[in-house]
């Protein structure tokens, strides 16, 4: 990765993108300083700390919401908004036409995706606002203008993160949920720095070996998402020849990529919402209920960890049911006269790829179970805290592996424009 940085950076075009992407970077994460008016960070500080489902939020902007500065809700809202669009795309046959039909109707998509997002995070503001009791006047005109200051920070965040997959390298959106990632990864990096030093200093065995587990299992986990995230599953597909005119086209050999992570962290996200959510409804109503469902529910009980797993499962398969059709893909491969070689075309191939595709999604759905409750297995075992949830690493490294590819295709392109000129 070092290395296609420094190719990267002696050739004009990529080092310009390179340095617009950083200079984008940096302005989103000076935005990310500027308070909102009427609001005590100090309190809604506390309020994270003590609602575990604003995690959520705090791994997706970083240290914004717990500060409440106008990046709060960060990219959040466009997030949600996007996935939103994408559901009812699959639910809505017109949504569903427009989507299919070229450059333009994905255009109209887009611009709904970008007025939705504004009208979510500014009723998403106001309700955090009411809910946190953020403001102490509770007043109109407040309310208001703290919703308003969200919104345009939700909207200028969208603007920047398009503007870097327009103008920078890799996804913009990515981008910057990986600055948000990373800034908290520096902090815990840093943190934990301090208590080796100290550790060493004071002669702690069980403090220095602690910490010295903490980088092998981490450095593991990345090793382990980066191999998940860059391997796929090859179906092999034989064309036949035909011949139209005097030419003939066809007969060479293909294949199709299944990644074995294709849901991504959705499932992650969707499964600890709802683990959370329980808890985060009966703490605005009795703080007994909260502590029993903390107990006895709770993210350090082997309850949370077995339900968890199962809602993860069960997330991943529901999305790749929505997401991959292998009766369209089988039709796609018979329209263009291929064949996977030994399968008949029609109801043998469409089971031969349901097959496949299943055993894929429950690879991938032990994976992201075992990375997302690693971190609680750990701490319910050795009582070690491991500084990253499984969502923020696979996110970070996923971007990181991403970006690093989209790096690597541009300089190949130049280099065969180059040829060819």
């Amino acid at each position: 990765m070092f290395e296609t940085l420094k190719n990267a950076w002696k050739i004009p075009e990529l080092r310009k993108k390179l340095l617009y992407t950083l200079g984008m970077l940096l302005l989103y994460r000076f935005l990310c300083f500027i308070p909102t008016p009427g609001v005590d960070a100090s309190y809604i500080a506390e309020q994270v700390n003590r609602i575990s489902i604003l995690n959520y939020m705090q791994i997706m902007t970083g240290s914004n919401f717990s500060n409440f500065t106008i990046m709060a809700m960060g990219i959040t809202p466009y997030i949600n908004s996007s996935i939103i669009m994408q559901l009812l795309c699959v639910a809505i046959p017109k949504l569903e036409e427009l989507n299919k039909s070229g450059e333009e109707g994905r255009k109209k998509i887009a611009q709904i995706t970008r007025y939705l997002t504004v009208a979510l995070g500014f009723v998403q503001a106001v309700a955090l606002t009411i809910g946190l009791k953020a403001n102490a006047s509770n007043s109109f005109f407040s309310l208001i203008t703290i919703g308003f200051c969200l919104a345009a920070g939700t909207a200028l965040a969208m603007w920047i993160g398009e503007r870097i997959t327009e103008n920078g390298i890799g996804n913009g959106v990515s981008l910057l949920i990986f600055a948000g990632i990373v800034s908290r990864f520096a902090t815990s990096f840093a943190g934990g720095v301090v208590n080796f030093i100290n550790n060493i200093g004071s002669g702690n065995i069980t403090g220095i070996l602690g910490t010295l587990a903490v980088v092998i299992i981490s450095l593991a986990l990345i090793v382990g998402v980066v191999l998940v995230d860059m391997s796929e599953r090859r179906i092999p597909v034989q064309y036949a020849k035909r011949m139209v005119g005097r030419k003939m086209y066809g007969g060479q050999s293909t294949h199709i990529p299944i990644k074995l992570n294709a849901s991504g962290v959705l499932p992650l996200i969707f499964a600890s919402a709802i683990m959370q959510f329980p808890e985060t409804i009966l703490g605005f109503f009795s703080s007994s209920a909260s502590n029993w469902w903390s107990d006895h529910l709770g993210s350090s009980t082997w309850w949370y960890i077995a339900i968890n797993c199962l809602l993860i499962l069960g997330f991943t398969f529901f999305y790749s049911s929505i997401t991959f059709n292998p009766k369209e893909m089988a039709e796609n491969i018979q329209n263009n006269g291929g064949l996977i070689p030994g399968i008949r075309q029609g109801k043998a191939t469409v089971d031969y790829i349901t097959k496949i595709n299943s055993r894929i999604t429950l690879f991938g759905a032990l994976f992201l179970a075992f990375l997302s409750l690693l971190p609680n297995i750990v701490y319910k075992v050795a009582g070690v805290q491991l500084a990253f949830a499984g969502s923020s690493l696979l996110i970070a490294v996923s971007v990181a592996v991403e970006t690093a590819r989209t790096l690597e295709s541009q300089m190949l392109m130049r280099h065969y424009r180059g040829f060819l000129k």
